[in-house]
């Protein structure tokens, strides 16, 4: 799948030669890629057409994909190019993806046609379809300047964060895909890459590995602590990531795992950073639950539930560094579930327009912790 993927991208970009001018104009090349989980087996998601806003205010197609991905393919330094196209030299502010209603007619990861255009299959191996809420059925804005220079390629890549972008079905039992999507620019991120293992030569795969930073002068706890970037590791348990430049903290989580964290992780423009290699130490886990409820909540509102710990990244013993662990988007009267490593955690939960809340929470070795979350 990788190596195909690799040779279409060579394809693409040999194509450009190519192109017809487009006066003293360039070439814009868009890829897609993903900010993973390894919450769910396969996220699908349907993209038809790809837009910029051109500086005289109308909306030019620059992709027509037409495709269903299954974006936990797109981790690890996988690019699949949606769009290739010559446009004017200048500066672009905005741009529009469009998700489609219809599938591609392809085959998924349990040999089945696509059931929907947007899906998720859940560990479970059952499939659950995304509706799109009304406020991004007419596409997704995305608002990011770039450059395109005279007689030069702009390569950006669409991160499409499934993790956020997924909202577990409440009692309706209706799912939602409210796309959270970042640009990045190739020829300005810095890469990350290394191995996980057990500490007794198993190398891991399907560990989630995200880059995360902290802003402790925001007012809303939400804004706190930030994932960037998120992969996870491939059979051989490697992971790849690619990330704009800036210090970060790196941590690495797997069921029944405490967590592993790299601290102060300096990136600078175009940095090849490798070897960041992780062993992962097993832990008995408990589970933390609970209903929620969103008053007087807009239609198909959800909480994001976020789990937090401290650890000691100086090794004096404060624990003063903070990093979230693991987060579930949960619909307006739904209730939630996960499995965590004993301990005891900071449980933050914010929705648009509410207070967020934040308490702490601790998880019991094969006990549940009940937590239900109320927001006003």
């Amino acid at each position: 799948m990788k190596e195909r993927k690799s040779l279409y991208l060579v394809f693409a970009i040999c194509t450009l030669i190519f192109l017809p001018s487009c006066g003293d104009g360039g070439t814009l090349s868009l890829g897609l890629t993903d900010a993973s989980t390894a919450d769910y087996k396969a996220v699908y998601v349907t993209i038809s057409q790809v837009k910029v806003q051109m500086p005289e205010g109308y909306w030019k197609v620059v992709g027509t994909p037409n495709k269903t991905y299954n974006l936990l393919d797109l981790v690890n330094g996988v690019r699949e190019e949606i769009g290739i196209t010559g446009l004017d030299a200048g500066e672009y502010t905005e741009m529009l993806l469009l998700i489609g209603d219809t599938s591609d007619g392809g085959i998924n990861i349990l040999s089945k046609q696509h059931p929907y255009a947007n899906y998720v299959i859940d560990l479970n191996d059952a499939d659950h379809e995304l509706k799109i809420p009304s406020g991004f059925q007419t596409g997704v804005e995305i608002f990011q300047a770039f450059t395109i220079g005279e007689y030069q390629i702009t390569n950006l890549t669409l991160d499409f964060n499934a993790s956020e972008s997924v909202v577990v079905g409440g009692n309706s039992g209706t799912w939602l895909l409210k796309p959270r999507i970042k640009v990045l620019n190739n020829r300005e991120y810095s890469i990350v890459s290394g191995t996980v293992d057990d500490g007794a030569g198993s190398l891991l795969p399907g560990v989630l590995v995200s880059v995360q930073r902290s802003d402790t002068s925001a007012s809303d706890p939400t804004d706190q602590e930030l994932t960037e970037a998120s992969t996870v590791t491939d059979e051989n348990g490697q992971f790849k990531l690619f990330i704009n430049p800036g210090t970060y903290t790196l941590v690495v989580y797997g069921a029944s795992y405490n967590p592993g964290v790299g601290c102060s992780l300096s990136l600078t423009k175009g940095q090849v950073t490798e070897a960041q290699d992780f062993v992962l130490n097993a832990a008995s886990t408990g589970s933390v639950s609970g209903d929620v409820s969103i008053a007087d909540a807009e239609v198909d509102q959800h909480a994001t539930i976020c789990f937090r710990q401290a650890v000691d990244c100086d090794g004096d013993g404060a624990g003063e560094t903070a990093i979230e662990v693991r987060f579930v988007n949960v619909i307006n009267g739904g209730s939630y579930s996960v499995t965590l490593p004993v301990g005891s955690y900071e449980l933050v939960a914010s929705s648009y327009a509410k207070t967020t809340r934040s308490f702490v929470v601790n998880v019991v070795a094969n006990a549940d912790t009940s937590a239900p979350v109320d927001l006003l």
